[in-house]
């Protein structure tokens, strides 16, 4: 299901092929958040013109929102999208503990009231594993328990061992269910089927994740007990909760080349690009951030900082020690009144929609009027610019740049 292609001579950076029922994706990756079933302003169609490999799908919400029956007569979120390209589902554990209110941890799972309507709701390691199939997801991930920052050691510790053995239920129900759901039958639609017409077939992934807040014998700890349950990736969890950028690469650096080689990594919520090019390096494989969608639509958009590259690619300028490893990008905000007669695109050489379409000037004037387009103009380009990041990445470490 995952096989490295190329691994780098110069860090822990590697390529690889990550297998899917919704097809093959060309790691590292980054996945856009469509977190209740859509990318805020963004359609599937256009995604699927702009490239886009792969969306993030939030557990918690979709679960609050949509009906389970609804969704399988629509043939999964897949057919509710009417997206054709892998979806990873998170296993809500997290807004469960950052959103739900009243929320009750215990052996069995978590009781909590629903930040919507106050109903109030269980949800189980198997609950979390049977909504995520029912969903139709590629990438399947266990509930665990996300422990704040701060936190007291031995509270993490606690929390990470409820997290292993969640995990270990969350791998019985997934290997005694999958199949029931429909997955590894290409083509097969029903009415207890959430996999839509256009799978290629095989079973879903279920990765685990590798808690221990800030602390490295607790992280340690938690992965030598996550790989002996056999899944089929693992996932920092717990990191870029509110701690200093300057802890997550700590942990990064320390846990990741201690994670197997042969299974995807994957870094939950990071992040900006520079943090994205440090994991990398680290041997990190997927990410996933709400950055690039939430900053657009306050404005906040990345281009390229072309006057670093002195001939070279931007990133790998960066990656070989130029300036400080993450100036090769500027950050700028389009609501400034200095772009208010700037009519040039907001990037000259960068092949979105918007920049070929559309000037400074003008996306200031849709965010200064508040009409509704600067939101989807904005959030084009920067969805653009991350996976441009991706593919760049990509590109030096197959050239043995990085």
């Amino acid at each position: 299901m995952f096989s490295i292609q190329k691994k780098s001579t110069l860090s822990h950076a590697r390529l690889g092929k990550l297998e899917t029922p919704h097809g093959v994706l060309a790691t590292p990756f980054f996945m856009t958040i469509a977190t209740s079933g859509a990318v805020k302003t963004l359609d599937t169609v256009f995604l699927e013109e702009m490239d886009i490999p792969i969306l993030l799908g939030n557990t918690y919400h979709l679960y609050l929102k949509c009906p389970g029956d609804l969704m399988r007569k629509a043939g999964g979120l897949h057919g509710f999208m009417k997206w054709d390209r892998p979806i990873l589902t998170d296993s809500g554990g997290y807004q469960v503990f950052s959103l739900a209110k009243m929320r009750k941890i215990t052996e069995e799972g978590v009781n909590f009231s629903s930040h919507l309507d106050g109903s109030t709701h269980m949800l189980t390691p198997e609950k979390s594993v049977e909504i995520q199939l029912n969903l139709g997801a590629d990438i399947i991930m266990v509930l665990d328990e996300c422990p704040p920052y701060p936190a007291k050691k031995e509270y993490v510790d606690e929390s990470l061992e409820r997290t292993t053995r969640w995990a270990k239920r969350c791998k019985i129900f997934f290997t005694k269910n999958y199949k029931k759901m429909g997955y590894g039958v290409a083509g097969r639609v029903g009415a207890q089927c959430a996999v839509p017409l256009h799978h290629v077939g095989g079973r879903p992934l279920l990765f685990g994740i590798v808690q221990g807040g800030t602390y490295e014998d607790l992280r340690e700890k938690s992965l030598a007990e996550i790989r002996k349950i056999s899944l089929d990736g693992l996932a920092i969890g717990g990191v870029a909760v509110g701690e200093p950028s300057e802890e997550v690469q700590r942990i990064v650096s320390f846990i990741v080349p201690k994670m197997p080689k042969n299974k995807p990594r994957y870094l939950m919520g990071v992040g900006f690009p520079e943090d994205i090019v440090f994991a990398v390096r680290q041997g990190v494989d997927m990410f996933d951030c709400v950055i690039p969608t939430r900053h657009a639509r306050h404005g906040g958009l990345f281009i390229w900082n072309r006057d670093l590259s002195r001939g070279k690619g931007v990133l790998q300028y960066a990656l070989t020690g130029g300036q400080d490893g993450k100036n090769f990008y500027k950050k700028v905000n389009i609501k400034n009144e200095k772009y208010k007669y700037d009519l040039d695109p907001l990037d000259l050489k960068c092949g979105c929609f918007t920049c070929r379409n559309y000037s400074r000037a003008y996306l200031r004037y849709l965010f200064a009027t508040e009409e509704m387009l600067s939101y989807r103009l904005c959030t084009i380009h920067n969805v653009w610019f991350y996976q441009e990041v991706m593919k760049e990445i990509r590109e030096q470490i197959r050239e043995g740049k990085i």
